[in-house]
């Protein structure tokens, strides 16, 4: 994890460098769509007729505003501008109906994914002209985000690991993560302590190509939330954080019933 020093762009968060070991996992080879958020947006079980504490068959709030910023609900562009904790609520309503326990991936798994067998800046090397082929970011995405699956994914299938959305991880943001990590350590993780800050991965349509690199790592922050009129501010959605998504990973090994509750009443707290 983390990248070298002489990386251009590299920041103090980023290192130093460490070598972890991770548990086999399956990861989805593109963000969550619209489409796929709205099976759980549109059509839980209990219609939202009041304020309901947030669990598996609540339905989410109303968003304040078009968070689609007009391009449309489908099932190519991905979804956007929900919070960590809302993500999270996806995944245990993708557990309740089928069974099966999806959650987004750790920093770790996130950054092996994306690296897929790389040790440069991008997983298709250091040079930042071929970054238009794999990633949108503010030079080539027109201001917006686009449709998934629409450029080059690494060599291991995955596409947008870099651009289009930022991408939610599971871990509290902490700047000096990696010295506190230890050698060879299996599946890291920095477990939930706040609401700010979380990390985020991969760099956005809004960003610079700098800021698309497999090690930087993104610091949630309230300001993503600014113009929500509600007091106290949506656990579910970010006002100001349209270049925010995520994707899903499933662990090859299935968690016990228990460990799963114990998961989700963590982090959904």
């Amino acid at each position: 994890m983390g990248s070298p020093a002489s990386e251009k762009g590299r920041q103090d968060d980023e290192g130093p460098q460490k070598k972890v070991q991770l548990s086999a996992f399956w990861m989805g080879a593109t963000e969550v769509t619209f489409a796929e958020w709205d099976a759980f947006f549109k059509n839980m079980d209990v219609p939202q007729t009041k304020e309901i504490e947030i669990d598996a068959v609540s339905r989410p709030t109303a968003q304040y505003i078009d968070l689609t910023w007009g391009m449309g609900r489908d099932d190519r562009h991905p979804t956007n501008s929900m919070s960590q904790q809302a993500a999270i609520m996806y995944c245990k309503w993708l557990y309740e109906k089928t069974g099966v326990f999806y959650r987004l991936p750790t920093e770790a798994e996130w950054e092996y994914a994306c690296r897929a067998g790389s040790q440069t800046a991008t997983p298709f090397g250091n040079d930042p002209a071929s970054l238009k082929q794999y990633g949108y970011f503010k030079d080539n995405s027109d201001g917006k985000y686009q449709k998934t699956a629409s450029l080059k994914p690494n060599s291991w299938g995955l596409y947008d690991m870099l651009g289009n959305l930022s991408e939610w991880t599971l871990d509290q943001y902490q700047a000096d993560a990696y010295t506190k990590l230890s050698a060879n350590a299996k599946d890291p993780l920095v477990p939930p302590a706040s609401r700010y800050p979380k990390v985020v991965r991969g760099g956005s349509y809004m960003d610079p190509a700098s800021e698309l690199r497999c090690a930087n790592r993104i610091a949630s922050d309230p300001s993503w939330n600014k113009r929500d009129p509600q007091i106290p501010k949506s656990r579910w959605w970010l006002t100001d954080g349209m270049y925010v998504g995520f994707r899903l990973v499933r662990p090859e090994k299935a968690p016990s019933k228990e460990e799963i509750e114990k998961f989700f009443e963590n982090y959904l707290k």
